[in-house]
């Protein structure tokens, strides 16, 4: 099947004068782990930057506090454990609660590497079939290697991962993901039936259909955390609205542009994550130049 080239931008979805929060959908953003609290931090202030009506971080128990501290504007879930950190009995269920009351499931980002986060995350995933969902890091983890047993969904699926996730999820090794990338990403996305964001310089999107290669960001943006307020951005465009793979395509448009804004003011040596949040509103006002 030939792939589309998509060349332009998906509109930016209008804030109505008579909207409200509930009109701009519910992200349930479910990360962090201990070390790793920074990552939902980042996905669940990204959502909101990108214009979610609500945010809604779900963490272990451990570092809720943390989180919570962090920011004020979004509400933060326990997902209780046990003293060896891995999660207590009921979690699966409580979070699949929260997540069917949402638009979309933003799952993966820092919630660590061990079996017990594995089965969290397949049972998860299972359970919100018919939610919206956007994948990243210890997620994507959770289900490599990708094959035919991942659960059937109703819902979009959007994974976002960088060459060597995408390396993990298929078994290639990442030699072979660099030499033809924009080929097995179409091939996966297309053997799967999901939207696929292989992360890097021109971070390339599919469907299996359709595919676009972004044109913003910088290598400052290689920086710890810099996916996860993608994985935020994504969500709340899905929670707006917009169609898997458009959010997609404008996630990483945007999330590049903020990068380039922010390393015309601070450099791309000093770049860090949270400099992508701060540069969001400016990157998200050219897009509203449209309207």
């Amino acid at each position: 099947m030939e792939i589309v080239p998509v060349c332009e931008l998906p509109k930016l979805v209008c804030r109505s004068r008579n909207g409200h929060k509930g009109t701009y959908g519910t992200v349930q953003v479910v990360a962090g782990s201990k070390g790793m609290a920074g990552a939902a931090v980042l996905s669940g202030r990204a959502a909101l930057r990108a214009g979610a009506g609500l945010v809604r971080v779900a963490c272990p128990a451990s570092v809720q506090n943390i989180i919570a501290a962090s920011h004020a504007c979004y509400t933060t879930m326990a997902l209780r454990e046990h003293s060896d950190g891995s999660f207590s009995e009921g979690v699966v269920e409580e979070t699949i609660e929260w997540g069917q009351s949402a638009d979309v499931v933003a799952l993966g980002p820092g919630l660590g590497q061990n079996a017990s986060v594995t089965a969290f995350v397949c049972s998860v995933i299972a359970g919100v079939s018919d939610i919206p969902l956007v994948l990243d890091a210890d997620g994507l983890n959770a289900i490599a290697p990708f094959d035919d047993s991942f659960p059937k969904r109703l819902a979009p699926t959007i994974l976002t991962p960088h060459p060597g996730e995408f390396a993990r999820l298929t078994g290639l090794s990442v030699s072979q993901v660099l030499a033809n990338p924009q080929t097995v990403a179409n091939e996966f996305a297309r053997k799967f039936g999901v939207v696929l964001l292989l992360k890097g310089a021109n971070t390339w999107v599919t469907n299996g259909k359709q595919a676009y290669r972004n044109s913003t960001g910088n290598p400052g943006m290689a920086t710890g955390g810099s996916g996860d307020v993608l994985t935020g951005i994504i969500a709340a465009l899905v929670a707006q609205g917009m169609m898997a793979f458009d959010a997609a395509v404008l996630g990483a448009w945007v999330h590049g542009r903020a990068g380039d804004l922010a390393a015309m003011r601070l450099g791309q040596t000093s770049l860090i994550a949270s400099d992508l949040i701060e540069f969001l509103p400016a990157a998200f006002r050219e897009l509203e130049s449209a309207w």
